[in-house]
């Protein structure tokens, strides 16, 4: 007899929290990485899978951002050196922080079978963690650039629109 109350209290509690969580207003959360010395946060539901950097083929004819393609779970990937596409650092990815450097691929259903060379993973970011700065002509970035944020440490982090990134004509570009 315990057994059925103790279980019909748990469905009871169970039901509250999904039906209060229901009428939550869902959070943006981020995945915050590093690239060219330069702080970014990719929206989680926009990015896939997170790799170790692995060997990379290179593909003849393209920009030197592009640094080639990779087997992902069976899958090839484009793989898009992030600080190089956006002019932070020369494409070569430095020997220092290969050890540290991931590709994250986007999430399938952005339609671009791709993953983003970073040279390394900063934890993950919530909306109460950050204060959203104003920086002067928002109109003359790229579509993909989104707010930038600080932290309490102070430090400025760039938010990546990855669908916007995705259908962006330099990104998809490849070919040089």
């Amino acid at each position: 007899m315990a057994n059925r109350e103790a279980l019909r209290e748990l469905q009871s509690r169970l039901a509250a929290r999904l039906q209060s969580s229901q009428h939550e207003s869902r959070t943006a959360n981020w995945l915050a990485v590093e690239s060219g010395g330069q702080g970014f946060l990719l929206g989680l539901a926009d990015a896939g899978e997170i790799f170790p950097l692995s060997a990379l083929k290179p593909v003849p004819h393209t920009h030197s951002w592009f640094a080639g393609v990779a087997n992902l779970r069976g899958g090839l990937h484009g793989v898009v050196d992030l600080a190089a596409f956006l002019g932070l650092r020369a494409p070569a990815l430095p020997e220092s922080v290969r050890e540290h450097a991931r590709l994250v691929a986007l999430n399938p259903a952005l339609g671009a079978q791709c993953a983003l060379l970073v040279e390394r993973l900063a934890g993950l970011r919530l909306p109460d963690q950050l204060e959203r700065l104003v920086i002067g002509d928002e109109a003359a970035r790229p579509a993909f650039a989104g707010p930038v944020w600080r932290d309490a440490e102070g430090r400025a982090w760039q938010e990546l629109n990855l669908p916007a990134l995705a259908r962006h004509e330099q990104f998809l570009g490849i070919a040089s």
